[in-house]
């Protein structure tokens, strides 16, 4: 009997390839007159290509532990550790907290402890509150129905986290082209920003991993942390000098959480077991 073997390079360069084309083409679609619709259109393709990409490969396998494990960390809510989803929520809004009363130090105000009246972006007339749900759904289906496993399944969770967080930061490089997207609106008021953007992923994709497997490789968790990610950091008005200070808060809470999980991160026991035998 032999177990499923994960192919990550093939499934990265797909969504890679895919995505990237959507995007590039919707940056060079907007720019056109009336090309707005179809630049939208092209987005929500780019959006796709992960959770479909991870679908496709998944339901086309000849393996049944494959999909029964895709099913189970879909379906199955009793995989979901309270005390971790909540803990997890928590430490985000902790960060957030941290971060603004750090942000004082360099100029900033404490009426960032407040809700924004509105959304940073909005794409299509599409609800963003809807978008940022999308959004959720649609990377954790991709990112932990297949993208994480297939790293993880040759590597400890420390080393998948690394190698994944640079992957998922690169992934959103085109949106950065895109008008009236956030990533292309903090571009045009600092470049920094965009370079702290692409850091700041790397702590979180260490969180990300360690809201996954204490939740028994939930992707409900996973979406329900991400829907959490982006809302307190779109409703909360923190300045992006702010988020500049985050991320090295982020930093160092994943320190934290790395040094109390060292077996979960550093442990290979996972490395080619992640599936049953078939």
């Amino acid at each position: 009997m032999k177990r499923y073997k994960y192919r990550p390079i093939r499934f990265y360069v797909i969504v890679f390839a895919c995505t990237w084309a959507f995007w590039f083409s919707a940056a060079i679609v907007s720019r056109m007159e009336n090309g707005s619709d179809i630049s939208f259109l092209l987005m929500a393709l780019g959006l796709f290509v992960p959770s479909v990409t991870a679908m496709i490969t998944v339901f086309t396998s000849k393996s049944r532990a494959l999909k029964r494990d895709l099913r189970g960390k879909l379906i199955d809510a009793l995989r979901i550790k309270p005390v971790v989803a909540i803990g997890s929520a928590v430490l985000f809004a902790v960060i957030i907290a941290v971060s603004i009363l750090l942000s004082t130090l360099f100029g900033q105000s404490l009426n960032q402890f407040a809700f924004e009246d509105d959304f940073s972006f909005a794409i299509g007339g599409i609800s963003t509150l809807l978008l940022l749900i999308l959004v959720a759904f649609l990377e954790e289906l991709g990112w932990r129905g297949y993208a994480e496993d297939a790293i993880a399944s040759y590597v400890s969770w420390w080393k998948e986290s690394l190698i994944f967080g640079v992957v998922w930061s690169l992934w959103h490089l085109p949106l950065f082209f895109i008008p009236d997207t956030y990533q292309w609106g903090i571009l045009q008021e600092n470049p920094w920003y965009m370079v702290n953007f692409f850091v700041s992923i790397l702590p979180l994709s260490f969180l990300f991993t360690w809201v996954y497997v204490k939740n028994n490789r939930s992707i409900l968790a996973c979406m329900l942390f991400h829907l959490t990610v982006n809302l307190l950091q779109e409703r909360i008005a923190m300045t992006d000098t702010t988020k500049c200070v985050q991320t090295f808060v982020l930093f160092a809470a994943a320190g934290v959480i790395v040094l109390l999980n060292k077996d979960l991160y550093f442990s290979t026991r996972h490395v080619g077991r992640l599936l049953p035998e078939e």
